[in-house]
Parts: C-alpha cells; sequence; structure tokens
C-alpha cells in the first residue's frame, strides 16, 4: 500500500455508517457461499442443534442411496424429498448466519476505509525544531515522536507533547466540527487518520502497527462473529438437552415400533420417518437462528456508531436496571444560553442588552448566538452588520477571558466576573457592589454570570450581568419516565453544588443525582448498586472516570476522551454522544427480546408438529391414533413431509426479524412478557397448523405424495 500525501482522507465512516438493509445483492452471494462452506463437520459441530440435523440429512441420504440399490427404508420419492429438505432447513440456518456475519464484515469494511498509510514527519526529538525525517506511517513505531502540522493526517494514535491545533475527527466519527487537542489534561490523545486543521502539534505515538484504536475496531467487529454471551451459552445447552431427551425418544421408539408390530400387526416406523420425527421435534427453528441473532445485535449496535468489546456487553445493556447519566451534554443541552438580563444600577435593561448584542455579534457560539437571539427578542433590537459600521471585534482568549466589539468610540467587553472588574479598573472604574450581588445570585442558581462593560471617552462603567444558563433538553423529562417505566433508575452525575444539582434534576425529572462528583464518589456508587444486585451502565471520557467505567457493568466510553477512559471502557462510541447510552440500553433490549421471541415461537412450534407427525408415524399399527390427525392430512406421508418442509421454510421466513430484531417499546416487564406469550407464544400455535395444513394440500394438489 502506497502511503498517501498530507492531505485529508476522502473515506469518511460517517459516510459508510447506515443501517444495511437485510437483503442487499452484495451480501447474498457471498452468504449463500458462506451457507456451502458451513457444511464442513468442524463448522456444524460449533452448532449442536443443527449438527443433529447436519447427521440427519447425511443418514436420509444415505437410505436414498440405498434404495437406488433396491433397499428400501421408506418409498424412494419420500426419502429423496425428506433428505432435500434436511439439507434446506441445514443450508437456510448457514444462511441467516452468514448474512449477519457479511453485515458485520460490511461495518468493519467502513472502519477499515477510515485507515490510511500516509507520509509523517517523525522528529530526532520531542520538540518542533528538531530534525524532521519523512517515514510511512506503517514504520512508525510505539514512542515515536512526530510533527503534525495543518492539513497533515495524523499518522497513528498518540499522545500530544506540545502545542494546540483543532482536529477534524470526521473520518472517524462522521461529525463535522473538529475538536482541540492539546498537551496536558484529558484532551491530549489523538487518533489516526484524523486531520490537523489548524495550528500544529507535536504527538508520541502510543501504537505499534496493528495495534492502533481503529486496528483495534476492526478486530473487535470481525471478532464478534463466534463470541457467545452467557445467555447465550444457556439456552445453547438448554437447546442441547432437549435435542437430547428426542433423541433418546426417538432411538428407543424404534424398537417398541418393531414390537408392537409384531404383536398388533401393521408395519414398524421407518427410520426416515423418525429421523422427520426428530428434527421436527428438536428446537431447530432457534437453534439455526440464535448464532444469527447475536451477531445481527452486535451490527445494530455499529449500525448505531457504537462498538463493543463483546456480545456480553450488549447482553448486560438489556438487563441494566441502573444509568448514570453525565448531566452536561446528556440531561442539558451542554452549551449555555442567555436568559435574563441583570442591568446594573443607572442602567437600563434595553441599554444592557444593547451592548451585550453589539459585542455578541461577531461571536459564533451558541452563548454568543443565544444573547444575539434574546436581545432581539425582549427588546426589539434587530441584528446590525459590524462591517458597516467599520467595528473592530475582539476575540475571546484564554488570558483576558473576555471578549468585545470596538465601535463609535466604545470598547465594550463581556467575560467573567473578575476579568471585567479587572478590565474597568485598568480603567480608573470601581466594579459595583450591585453588580458583585447579582454575579453571587447567579452562580447560587447554578448559572453563569456574563458581565458586560463599557468604556466611552476613557471612562469604564459596569453594564449589568447576562445569566447564561445550561437549558434542560426538551423531552428528556418524559423520556426519564419511560426508563422508569421499564423499572431503570436514573442517577444524574454532576460537579455542580448540591444546590444546583438538585434544581436541575427535579426539573430534569431524574430519580437521583450525585453532587460534586469526584472519581472516588462515582466508584463508591456504582458498587453500592452493584451490592445491591443491580447491573449499572454509565458514560465517560475523561481519566478520572476510568476507575467507574471499569466498574460498571456497562461502560460507554466516548471517542473523543482519553485513551484511559476507552481501555476501562466495554463499549466505544464513535460519535461520542453521551445521550448515545439510552439508545444503546434499547438496542441490548432488542438483543435480549428477539431471543426470547423466537425461543417462545420455536418451542410453541412443537406442538402442531405432534398433531401431524406422531399419528402419520404409527397409524399404521394403532389406527386409534388418527383421531389426532386434528388438520385432516391426506396421508402419512403428506404429514410427515409437510412438517418438515414447514419446519425448514418456518427458518427463511424468521431471518429477518432474527437479523432486525423485535422492536423495543418502553414498558414493564410483565406487560412485555404478555406480549411476547400473545404474539409468538399463541402464533407459535396457530401458524403451524395453518402452514402444514397448507403445504399438505399443496402436494396433494400436485399429486406430489
Amino acid at each position: 500500500m502506497k502511503p498517501e500525501k498530507l492531505q485529508t482522507p476522502d473515506v469518511s465512516l460517517h459516510r459508510h455508517k447506515r443501517a444495511f438493509s437485510l437483503f442487499e445483492p452484495r451480501f447474498i452471494k457471498p452468504a449463500l457461499i458462506g451457507a456451502l462452506t458451513r457444511l464442513n463437520p468442524r463448522e456444524q459441530v460449533k452448532n449442536p442443534v443443527m449438527f443433529v440435523v447436519f447427521l440427519g440429512s447425511l443418514f436420509t441420504t444415505a437410505l436414498f442411496v440405498l434404495g437406488l440399490t433396491g433397499t428400501l427404508d421408506a418409498p424412494l420419492g419420500f426419502i429423496a424429498a425428506t433428505s432435500v429438505w434436511l439439507w434446506f432447513t441445514v443450508l437456510f440456518a448457514n444462511f441467516a448466519e452468514a448474512l449477519a456475519e457479511g453485515r458485520s464484515r460490511a461495518q468493519a469494511e467502513s472502519l477499515r476505509a477510515a485507515k490510511k498509510n500516509v507520509m509523517a514527519k517523525k522528529l530526532s526529538a520531542p520538540r518542533r525544531d528538531a530534525g524532521i525525517e519523512l517515514a510511512t506511517s506503517i514504520d512508525l513505531k510505539k514512542g515515536d515522536v512526530v510533527l503534525i502540522e495543518a492539513g497533515d493526517i495524523v499518522p497513528g494514535d498518540g499522545t500530544v507533547l506540545d502545542g494546540i491545533a483543532s482536529v477534524d475527527e470526521s473520518a472517524i466519527t462522521g461529525e463535522s466540527a473538529p475538536v482541540i487537542r492539546e498537551s496536558g489534561g484529558d484532551f491530549s490523545s489523538v487518533t489516526g487518520g484524523t486531520r490537523v486543521l489548524s495550528d500544529w502539534i507535536v504527538v508520541k505515538i502510543t501504537a505499534n502497527p496493528g495495534e492502533a484504536f481503529l486496528d483495534r475496531m476492526i478486530a473487535m467487529v470481525e471478532g464478534a462473529r463466534r463470541q457467545k454471551t452467557p445467555n447465550e451459552i444457556a439456552l445453547t445447552v438448554l437447546l442441547v438437552a432437549m435435542t437430547l431427551v428426542f433423541l433418546f425418544a426417538c432411538v428407543t421408539l424404534y424398537p417398541f415400533s418393531v414390537y408392537s408390530a409384531l404383536v398388533a400387526g401393521g408395519a414398524p416406523v421407518s427410520l426416515t420417518v423418525l429421523i422427520a420425527l426428530l428434527v421436527c421435534l428438536i428446537p431447530t427453528t432457534i437453534g439455526g437462528l440464535l448464532s444469527a441473532i447475536g451477531v445481527a445485535g452486535m451490527g445494530r449496535l455499529m449500525s448505531a456508531n457504537v462498538i463493543a468489546t463483546s456480545g456480553r456487553a450488549i447482553e448486560a445493556a438489556g438487563d441494566v436496571d441502573v444509568l448514570l447519566l453525565d448531566k452536561t451534554g446528556t440531561i442539558t443541552l451542554g452549551n449555555r444560553q442567555a436568559t435574563r438580563f441583570l442591568a446594573a444600577p443607572g442602567v437600563s435593561d434595553a441599554e444592557l442588552a444593547d451592548a451585550a448584542q453589539l459585542a455578541s455579534l461577531p461571536d459564533e457560539t451558541p452563548e454568543g448566538r443565544s444573547i444575539v437571539v434574546l436581545a432581539k427578542e425582549r427588546f426589539k433590537l434587530r441584528e446590525r452588520q459590524l462591517g458597516e459600521m467599520h467595528a473592530h471585534f475582539v476575540p475571546f482568549t484564554a488570558q483576558t477571558r473576555m471578549s468585545g466589539v470596538d465601535v463609535n468610540g466604545r470598547q465594550i467587553r463581556k467575560g467573567a466576573a473578575d476579568a471585567i472588574r479587572a478590565f474597568v479598573q485598568s480603567h480608573g472604574a470601581a466594579f459595583p457592589a450591585e453588580v458583585n450581588a447579582l454575579v453571587d445570585q447567579v452562580a447560587k442558581k447554578g448559572s453563569t454570570p456574563l458581565v458586560v462593560s463599557e468604556v466611552v471617552s476613557g471612562k469604564a462603567r459596569v453594564l449589568g450581568v447576562v445569566e447564561l444558563k445550561d437549558i434542560v433538553k426538551g423531552g428528556i423529562k418524559e423520556r426519564f419516565a419511560e426508563l422508569r417505566r421499564m423499572g431503570i433508575r436514573t442517577v444524574m452525575v454532576t460537579g455542580d453544588n448540591r444546590l444546583t444539582a438538585a434544581a436541575i434534576a427535579a426539573e430534569a425529572g431524574v430519580d437521583d443525582f450525585l453532587a460534586e462528583a469526584t472519581p472516588e464518589a462515582k466508584l463508591k456508587l456504582i458498587r453500592e448498586h452493584q451490592a445491591e444486585g443491580r447491573l449499572v451502565a454509565m458514560t465517560g471520557d475523561g481519566t478520572n472516570d476510568a476507575p467507574a467505567l471499569a466498574q460498571a457493568d456497562v461502560a460507554v466510553a466516548m471517542n473523543s476522551g482519553t485513551q484511559a477512559a476507552k481501555e476501562a471502557g466495554n463499549m466505544v462510541d464513535l460519535d461520542s454522544s453521551p445521550t448515545k447510552l439510552i439508545e444503546i440500553v434499547a438496542i441490548g433490549k432488542e438483543m435480549l427480546m428477539t431471543r426470547g421471541a423466537l425461543t417462545t415461537f420455536s418451542l410453541a412450534n412443537d406442538v402442531a408438529k405432534y398433531f401431524a407427525i406422531l399419528p402419520a408415524a404409527f397409524v399404521a399399527t394403532y389406527p386409534q391414533l388418527g383421531a389426532l390427525n386434528v388438520m385432516g392430512l391426506a396421508t402419512p406421508v403428506s404429514a410427515i413431509l409437510s412438517a418438515v418442509i414447514f419446519n425448514a421454510l418456518v427458518i427463511v421466513a424468521l431471518i429477518p426479524l432474527a437479523l432486525k430484531g423485535v422492536r423495543y417499546r418502553p414498558d414493564t416487564a410483565e406487560r412485555l412478557l404478555r406480549k411476547n406469550l400473545l404474539i409468538y407464544g399463541v402464533g407459535g400455535l396457530i401458524v403451524p397448523f395453518v402452514g402444514i395444513k397448507l403445504i399438505d394440500m399443496v402436494l396433494v394438489a400436485f399429486g406430489w405424495v
């Protein structure tokens, strides 16, 4: 692979990240091939239920070959048809799993598309002015130091040692907004494949080739194929036990049939019929779709741009009953909004709003735009064009902690209270005690005070305070009410003081809150809930979140966060959206509900098969069993063949449900169980009666039996 020039990647994961349709043509051919390659006994034995069907297919095929030589166990056409449909049953189950895996592989390719082999500026020492040697990204090793300037692609995962830069991470996350990366703190990590937009950074590479973040994500997706969750393993054990019970029953039926034929007359049941009976009675439907359900669950999570390290994490998400949610960005908008103008003595609210709007016109931050809008709404102040006014914008800096505008002989500034205090004092004016009181009043409510001042003809004065409030998201209270109905307890985690936290918690409708949260406090809270037998989920992005993420049952690390957080979590959200946790819980519940629904349907199916095959198998010896033929099936041969065909076709019919999943709607466990039993339990009883009868009618109509 040739290294690329230092330019932006032309492939974005976001463009490829989507929910693939169930039967896209590009997936069908590989899935069909995969269905055939899985006929290898080493592959089949991994699924014990379908392995029994596989052996039955081989056995009936052998009986058909013997039948060609004149050694007939049953009518030759019946043996051939039974053998063909048993093979179809195996192939359909293989096809379902191969199709699910093909969709997951496509998502892995989306991640791989974000990888680029680029040229890197390798430094001889960890400083910008050191000697530079060009090297390809695949030649970089852990510990190497590189210089990345505006327009360069980050050649590998690393930590910023020096400098500050805005970075475009859309190739990984799909988010267009750039992020700031700088040395020190929680935002010093960079990911290979992203691009520096401005300034420069010196980065120490922290991963060898093949061990970077994208490589691990690709391995997680591709490695999901054969991972089994504890519930899946437990269900597999149950299905194997049921299969062994039915196998023992069918094996003992043969000598019983022979004995009955000798005593009561008639012919003993054939081996072909016994194999058909065994295949129809064992839980082939759920056995054939179980692996596909697990793989498809991880695929749906990946479609949401979340990568789980294992299926266990998704399964745990479905059972979560405590959610720890960050306040900022999850419960609140995260971007503070202007809500009130509080004028200083001798200044009108309209005068304060006018100055605040002028200072905010060139300010493109959400806070700045909200001040402009609030002034327009409250005092009908129309936006002015600074270019026409020949104004000079003073941008915000970390040193001054204020911004503003110089226009028509006025120097208008807005910023933190202490920054404005220093500004007016430098012009020989005092900071009014009344404004101090307003600042304290706003701060005690949990809002942010933004002080506005002006200097005219060398004289400075403070105009007042703009209250910036972190707004609770619309609809979040109803969302928490839904979670409460699901039996999930919500806990807001914030660094705010208790008064502020209590006010926001009440407004948002969360069940509890943790104020002034420290890493130790988060860890203690999680352990307390787990000691009560609860499963806990949380999100985090900082190094200080790593201990709590490691302790939580479902730990979603933000992709924009630190390497420590990513290592501690068992999921990574590529979008870095704190609200994604609620969606993850829903996907986990969908996977559990899909598995439960198909298991219920599969077991309920067996009842109809009893009424089809058992009378047909033994009616020759015991004519009284004809009373059990409630479906009125034409002949014993058509009854058995109809059941075998239905057993194969029902797997095909349920493949879309296994891949798409049962849609989850928030409700209590009791109501969800009743609904599941009604739809998939009662439906599982009725559908096979109708299906088997229709197949029997078709077979008879065409003279195939």
